[in-house]
């Protein structure tokens, strides 16, 4: 609020002197800067003060009655000398704004004149600021209030608000912020609770102490922060992907559910056949030695028993099993020979071709064996013979060419007395085939759309009989089923022939055609159209691989060759009796792979 001349209102300090109206500025820590001609520091004028306090209760009490139109009757206490104000710029400004408020207020009475007057309130009472032990002002509030808190220092005075609630006020930065509160009550002070375990004597006297629990154990553990852990990239992905394979299955599985109802194959699905459980024999056959009938019904009668009759076959003999090669053995590969590198294969040559020449030499200088004849040849022939290449030169380049001809001859022979003959070759390589079965027999399945070209029937079979396979295929007017079995070096040969070697889209005209032969009797298996008499269109053809992996045992005997079977149950019949039918049902539920 500004006066008059508009100089800004500030309330002066007690400790003031003259007509300064402004504040202290206050110093670097804080506290306010202590006035030159005050009191000392620390100390606030209290007379001052109080007189300060009471001259302002008149003040208001004497504009008060003067509102109501009474007398102010003068107290003792203001009549004091002591009780007089200062006349200071403070007190002139103050005195200004009373008048003020006395004018408002005698305003406002005139247009109550007219109402009841109620009773007049007593005047307050003074009550002088209380103090504590250590010259603290403790003010109730209202116009005794008392010194800001920033003009005591690092004091921390407590006061009662409007409704009597104690409000203590904030501290100060500082030493007497920081400082620590003591009990104010001796004797009282809080028990803290003693983790510092138990002493070494202690320890020593009492046998039941248990090192685990020590002070280590007794005190918490600090809280350990969590670890953000953040999902791996793709983890969500790869779980929408599962989901999604999973639904393409059911939808997969629905498909062929609804294909098989329609094409009425309803009853090769069923497999409720398949887990049927036999019931049990009348006596097992592990106890037909044993007992005397037919059922476990004659075991009631001890005559029946055959355990310790001279018929019986438990004896006091022992029977030792016949010994048999370990199984895994064969599948073993055998251990392959070192291979040398080029020039060890030709020091190795070096080293042996040295030792049979000096073998040579040796048996030629003991006279065991003749001295062989120069090697003539074209290069060396007039330093070799010298003066019969001067005579006749004719004669000796005929000599040379002979015996040229004759060491290329010799060479010749004795590569083919090396060489195997066709037996040898044919009773290698079955040894071979034997041997590559031996380690594990393998089962391919495929399904070939036509084989109305005579060429591919002929490399289905041949091949088949070529790579030691059994098996079998079935040619029906739908599709083919071809069955081969054998070692896993056949099976891969085999299975390159029909999906990679063989076109399967050609078609070169029925060609050179056996007498008797049925292939040639039947239509779907001829390959020109009847009706046009042109070539069939074997652009869509194709052979897929259905299935493969390893069985126990070979299930064919032979290969069986072709099949022609013009219905899906001569079909299931031919492979009933190797007891593969079901690869009928899964080439007939497959779907043709598109070229």
């Amino acid at each position: 609020m500004a006066d008059v001349s508009g100089s800004v209102l500030k309330r002066p300090h007690p400790e003031d002197e003259g007509n300064n109206t402004q504040k202290r500025t206050r110093s670097n820590d804080g506290s306010p800067m202590p006035s030159q001609g005050g009191s000392a520091a620390g100390k606030p004028d209290i007379e001052r003060m109080v007189a300060e306090a009471r001259a302002k209760a008149e003040a208001v009490r004497a504009r008060l009655q003067a509102a109501r139109g009474a007398t102010p009757t003068l107290t003792p206490a203001a009549s004091s000398p002591s009780a007089t104000p200062p006349t200071t710029g403070a007190s002139a400004a103050m005195s200004r704004l009373e008048q003020m408020r006395a004018r408002v207020a005698a305003a406002t009475g005139k247009a109550n004149q007219g109402a009841p007057q109620r009773p007049a309130a007593p005047a307050p009472t003074y009550q002088p600021p209380a103090f504590d032990d250590e010259g603290i002002s403790k003010a109730r509030g209202g116009l005794d209030v008392g010194l800001h808190p920033a003009l005591l220092g690092d004091a921390m005075p407590d006061f009662r608000g409007a409704k009597g609630r104690q409000i203590s006020q904030q501290k100060f930065g500082g030493a007497m912020g920081n400082r620590r509160t003591e009990s104010p009550i001796p004797g009282k002070e809080k028990a803290r609770l003693d983790i510092s375990g138990p002493s070494i004597e202690e320890i020593k006297s009492n046998p039941y102490f248990d090192p685990s629990l020590g002070p280590k154990a007794t005190i918490a553990k600090p809280r350990q922060a969590r670890q953000l852990e953040f999902n791996p990239k793709g983890k969500y992905i790869q779980q929408a992907a599962a989901l999604r394979r999973q639904a393409q299955l059911e939808a997969m599985k629905k498909r062929i559910a609804e294909r098989a109802r329609q094409a009425g194959i309803d009853e090769d699905l069923d497999v409720e056949k398949s887990f049927l459980v036999p019931a049990p024999p009348a006596i097992e056959w592990w106890d037909e030695g044993l007992v005397k009938g037919s059922d476990y019904a004659a075991i009631d009668d001890e005559n029946n028993l055959k355990i310790d009759t001279p018929d019986s076959i438990v004896t006091v003999y022992i029977q030792h099993p016949v010994l048999l090669e370990p199984p895994q053995e064969k599948h073993m590969p055998e251990q392959k020979p070192m291979y040398l590198t080029p020039k060890e294969q030709a020091k190795i040559r070096r080293q042996r071709r040295m030792a049979d020449l000096k073998e040579q030499q040796a048996k030629i200088r003991l006279g065991l064996e003749p001295a062989p004849p120069p090697k003539v040849k074209k290069s060396n022939l007039m330093r070799v013979l010298g003066e019969q290449a001067v005579k006749d030169p004719t004669a000796v380049e005929a000599r040379v060419n002979r015996e040229i001809a004759e060491r290329r001859t010799k060479h010749e022979d004795m590569n083919e007395e090396r060489k195997l003959t066709k037996e040898e070759r044919r009773e290698k390589l079955a040894n071979q085939q034997q041997k590559d079965a031996d380690k594990g027999i393998f089962v391919s399945v495929y399904r070939i759309e036509s084989l109305a070209n005579g060429r591919h029937r002929f490399k289905v079979s041949k091949n088949a009989e070529q790579n030691a396979l059994t098996g079998v295929c079935v040619m029906n007017p739908r599709f083919n089923l071809v069955i081969v079995e054998g070692g896993i070096h056949s099976i891969n040969n085999y299975r390159k022939l029909l999906l990679n070697r063989i076109d399967w889209t050609e078609n070169d005209g029925p060609g050179a055609v056996r007498e008797g032969n049925r292939e040639a009797q039947i239509a779907w298996l001829s390959a020109e159209d009847e009706k046009t008499g042109e070539l069939k269109d074997l652009s869509s053809n194709a052979c897929t691989l259905l299935w493969e992996g390893q069985t126990k045992a070979r299930v064919f005997r032979k290969w069986l060759g072709a099949r022609i079977c013009e219905t899906d149950a001569a079909a299931k019949d031919t492979l009933s009796r190797s007891k593969m039918e079901n690869f009928w049902t899964l080439a007939k539920s497959s779907k043709p792979a598109e070229y």
